[in-house]
């Protein structure tokens, strides 16, 4: 076997059973959409800077019988009944203030140390170690789908194609639920960086978007399975990384804008640039600024608490980073004409308007996007201060703001309007529909506000359902928070749609089932899980301060008549397991993980001996009991 690499290296080899592959990334790489003839694209070395991060790849080969031989030209093994490949890589990274070349990690002390001690485990404890290490936490999520089972057996790549024509297989529907879980699984581990727009999958030197923490949307629908599919440990790399972009932030929101706290722009990376990004000044607004980006990702450090219950994190960690946004949020506001409060310049992600003269526009105040978020983040901080108590001084000028804040409108054709007016699209069916922010991820707009529900419907309804893989992603999500199950189906069928490895078209899977934006981007493979999961169960309406409603079977399709999920999780940290026949639901099992009380509510009339209410619909548990067990008609 041979061995080469797209960066740079050298190969060396102890002649024995070792092959080692060293070498260092570039300092520096321009997106793959940056191409001027007059520039080097990919420079190693930058005189005066620091320059890039060293790696080391390290393969031992351990045969039994026959001869092992290693040179330069790979590993050669002759004459052997088995081989084993003991592989470690390792680079330099050293955390986001650090310079990888000069204050390093020593990789090669980290490859030498995984390869001894796994040759000092053998295969079948690593095995061992392995499976149990995966299942743990694959095995917390189980859902079956009844329906036929006739391509159970093909290959996937052709139970794909099949599926595309028309092929019922709610076993494929599972398949890519659980894949989602997978990649999560295998990309983001404690103490590593989060995923990023390709997670660990990435085969280019110049990656597409340069494989960056796109924080307009992307990197966040990268977790949105993280909490409701029962894996809060691969929401950790994520949460940890925000403490570095606050950091970086606090800079930027000094030097660019004069403002306290911290904020981060559309793009990021692990070096947690928070800065305006641009093309080299040729940058577009619609997507070169937009100060909101920290500001939307401090709702995960909220929806971490929410699902787990743990007070210790909104204490060390989440409250600091999220009282550090709403400082840069509440600087950024100003008044209009009408005392209300709003961002300007504002833009809304990617997308555009036409001025009087037909022109396209970008750039205008009070975008319904950056007016959500910012609700959001002062929501959710003054609930954690209420629930939890932690700032002796809350700023009152924050309450007053959050009342003050430019409200939603609803537009001439009856949708959620995008602009502080009523303006048209430049591209009616734009994949980007953030002005539904509201809708999901936020929870500001519910069927107790009908109004806006209803406009939320109608702006979906314009959009259409076209759209690149990640967006196909979302509007699953969209639908399920309007409690259209089939519509969310809908979608789902549009997202399970083959697309050859050389790609074409918008949106779909490639035949390794990674998501067909296209190019791949895992975004649209993670929100798929999450929106399956929304279908099957919500809990983001609040019933009472601090205590979230359980709706189970909210958004549940046709096409799914009878199944069963068990180990979904609902904010409160609640696991929930649910059975349901002919469309309806007949049993649930909830554990009420911290001993909260628990409100839960479905489609059907529920039944169980404990509840302290019972309206048929919607039962309340005030015991703080450990399990409930509700029956119903």
């Amino acid at each position: 076997m041979a061995a080469r690499s797209r960066l740079r290296y050298r190969l060396s080899s102890n002649g024995a059973n070792e092959l080692v592959m060293s070498g260092k990334a570039p300092s520096h790489v321009d997106p793959n959409y940056y191409n001027p003839k007059d520039r080097e694209h990919v420079i190693y070395e930058e005189p005066g800077s620091c320059n890039g991060m060293r790696y080391q790849l390290r393969i031992r080969a351990v045969a039994k019988g026959g001869r092992v031989l290693t040179d330069t030209t790979g590993i050669h093994i002759s004459g052997a009944s088995e081989v084993l490949l003991y592989v470690a890589a390792a680079t330099s990274f050293n955390g986001f203030d650090k310079c990888p070349d000069t204050q390093g990690k020593d990789e090669k002390a980290i490859t030498q140390s995984l390869v001894r001690n796994a040759m000092n485990k053998g295969y079948n404890a690593l095995m061992t170690a392995h499976r149990a290490d995966y299942t743990k936490y694959f095995n917390r999520v189980k859902l079956e789908l009844d329906g036929d089972k006739a391509n159970a057996a093909l290959p996937s790549d052709e139970r794909l194609q099949a599926y595309s024509k028309g092929a019922s297989d709610p076993g494929m529907e599972t398949l890519f639920f659980q894949y989602g879980r997978y990649l999560l699984i295998s990309s983001s581990r404690p103490g590593t960086p989060p995923a990023n727009l390709q997670g660990i999958w990435n085969k280019e030197l110049r990656a597409p978007r340069s494989s960056n923490y796109t924080i307009n949307i992307n990197t966040q629908m990268n977790y949105w399975p993280a909490e409701v599919t029962n894996l809060p440990e691969m929401h950790q790399p994520l949460l940890d990384w925000l403490k570095g972009l606050s950091v970086v932030g606090g800079r930027v929101a000094k030097d660019f804008y004069h403002a306290d706290g911290w904020v981060a722009n559309h793009n990021s990376d692990i070096w947690c640039q928070a800065n305006p990004v641009g093309d080299i000044g040729s940058g577009d607004p619609t997507w070169a600024n937009w100060p909101m980006g920290g500001n939307w990702l401090t709702r995960h450090l909220w929806e971490h608490y929410l699902y787990t219950g743990d007070k210790q994190f909104p204490a060390t960690q989440a409250y600091p980073l999220m009282k550090g946004a709403a400082a840069f949020a509440s600087d950024w506001l100003i008044k209009d004409k009408d005392g209300k409060l709003v961002t300007a310049p504002s833009t809304t992600p990617e997308n555009k308007f036409k001025d009087k003269d037909g022109r396209g526009r970008g750039v205008s105040i009070a975008t319904t996007i950056d007016i959500s978020i910012i609700r959001d983040l002062f929501t959710n901080l003054a609930s954690a201060n209420r629930i939890l108590g932690l700032d002796k001084s809350p700023d009152a000028k924050l309450d007053k703001q959050l009342q003050d804040l430019y409200p939603f409108k609803i537009g001439s054709k009856g949708q959620l309007q995008e602009w502080y007016k009523d303006f048209e699209e430049t591209e009616p069916e734009h994949r980007h529909v953030s002005h539904l922010y509201g809708l999901h991820p936020g929870y500001q707009i519910t069927p107790s506000q009908p109004e806006l529900f209803a406009a939320a419907r109608k702006t979906l309804e314009l959009r259409g359902d076209a759209g690149t893989g990640w967006s196909k992603s979302w509007k699953i999500n969209f639908w399920a928070r309007l409690l259209d199950g089939d519509h969310a189906y809908t979608l789902v069928r549009q997202l399970l749609q083959y697309v050859p490895p050389k790609g074409g078209g918008a949106g779909g899977l490639y035949p390794n089932f990674f998501d067909a934006h296209p190019p791949f981007q895992i975004d649209g493979n993670f929100a798929g899980t999450a929106g399956i999961a929304e279908m099957l169960l919500q809990s983001h309406r609040e019933y009472k301060p601090g205590i979230y409603e359980i709706e189970l079977l909210p958004a549940l399709p046709a096409a799914w008549k009878s199944g069963r999920v068990t180990g979904l999780k609902a904010r409160g940290n609640m696991t929930i397991d649910m059975e349901w026949a002919n469309g309806k639901l007949t049993s649930a099992r909830i554990v009420s993980n911290n001993g909260n009380p628990v409100v839960v509510s479905a489609k059907s009339r529920l039944k169980s001996d404990v509840a302290h209410e019972n309206d048929g619909n919607r039962l309340i548990f005030s015991k703080k009991e450990k399990v409930y067990k509700i029956t119903a008609e």
